[in-house]
């Protein structure tokens, strides 16, 4: 890690991702660590997903997020933080009606930052799917009666 700042709007190397209506904007890369600011349109998620390797946290910064372990809701506003232990299904989703900005970070890093390079202007639901599950990240089915 090289000492410096990132400015508020650039990301590493000047990168930024669009992955399925979300913007993503890397923050900081180690292998301890991998930090991105999100913003989240409204009634955009990230559906149930798993990290079998990852710890994963959410500082909510602007707007309100709701967070979903199994049938546990748990609502996040500005200047909340959510914590989601390895191993751990949960859903990310902007409810809203408002724009939605949040810092993510995983612990370790891992594979990650890989998958999100992948995911760039990625629109199909059936292809993150597929290539989450080739960099340690497992969605979850949807429920049967869904659709």
């Amino acid at each position: 890690m090289q000492a410096g700042v990132v400015e508020s709007g650039d990301g590493l190397n000047g990168q930024s991702w669009s992955v399925v209506g979300q913007t993503y904007v890397p923050k900081l890369l180690t292998e301890e660590a991998f930090v991105w600011h999100a913003t989240l349109p409204p009634e955009t998620f990230v559906p149930p997903h798993i990290h079998p390797h990852q710890d994963e946290w959410i500082y909510v910064l602007h707007g309100t997020l709701e967070v979903e372990f199994g049938a546990q809701l748990c609502v996040a506003g500005a200047g909340d933080t959510v914590q989601m232990p390895r191993g751990k299904a949960h859903g990310i989703f902007n409810r809203s009606g408002a724009e939605a900005h949040c810092i993510f970070g995983v612990a370790p890093a891992r594979k990650l930052y890989d998958l999100f390079v992948q995911l760039d202007g990625v629109t199909d639901p059936a292809e993150l799917v597929r290539l989450s599950a080739l960099h340690e990240v497992d969605f979850l089915p949807p429920p049967a009666d869904a659709g």
